[in-house]
Parts: C-alpha cells; sequence; structure tokens
C-alpha cells in the first residue's frame, strides 16, 4: 500500500504509539496516509478505537514477525 508518510514506534508501549501517529497526522493534509510500524500487541486494540473517536479511516492494518502495521488516512 502507498503511503505519504511512515513512524517506527517498535519498542513503544501505549499510549506511545498513539500519541506519536496523532501528532504525525497534524503534519498531513485531508486524505493522506500515514503508516505506523509497533511491536505492542495492544495497539491493535488501540488503534482501532482511536480511528473510530477520531474519525480518520484504518485503511489497513495486519501482522508480521511480531510487528503491527496500520494504515491511517487523514480525515
Amino acid at each position: 500500500m502507498e503511503f505519504d508518510k511512515e513512524i517506527d514506534t517498535r519498542g513503544l508501549n501505549c499510549p506511545l504509539p498513539i500519541l506519536r501517529a496523532k501528532k504525525a497526522l497534524t503534519e498531513l493534509v485531508s486524505g493522506q496516509v500515514l503508516k505506523i510500524t509497533a511491536t505492542d500487541p495492544g495497539s491493535v486494540r488501540d488503534f482501532a478505537a482511536f480511528a473510530k473517536q477520531t474519525g480518520h479511516n484504518l485503511v489497513d492494518s495486519g501482522e508480521a514477525n511480531k510487528e503491527f502495521f496500520y494504515f491511517l488516512k487523514k480525515k
């Protein structure tokens, strides 16, 4: 998937991945996509809730090699 900005939050636990994503989204314009890589298993639940609460679109997410990735499209 194509994205406009990427952040690496591997090794960080809640709430830091969400806070870093929130900050990165402020640097994007509406419609741009942010890719987040995380290792915190709790981030699966956190990013789903974050997208629902903020209105940003969680376009895709998944897991590979104990790492989680998320693609958030800015509203």
